[in-house]
């Protein structure tokens, strides 16, 4: 299994009171995306994530984490 990728993009929004729309605004992109980025339906190119992490003027590790899926046995050795 992949690794999941986890954001914490909803929750610095609304620490700083900013709507869905007032950060896309911010971020250059639309509505939409900010909804599927917070909703973990669509993962960020590298360049928007920077700027997102810009716009919250924090490093872009505290808005995302990448979690390891768990680690399945090895078919052969059961």
């Amino acid at each position: 299994m992949p690794d999941a990728l986890h954001n914490h993009i909803k929750a610095h929004r609304l620490a700083q009171g900013l709507t869905q729309q007032e950060l896309a605004a911010k971020a250059a992109v639309s509505r939409q995306s900010i909804i599927s980025i917070e909703r973990g339906r669509y993962v960020p190119s590298l360049p928007l994530a920077l700027k997102l992490a810009s716009v919250f003027d924090c490093p872009v590790e505290n808005l995302f984490r990448l979690s390891q899926a768990p680690e399945q046995p090895d078919k052969e050795t059961q």
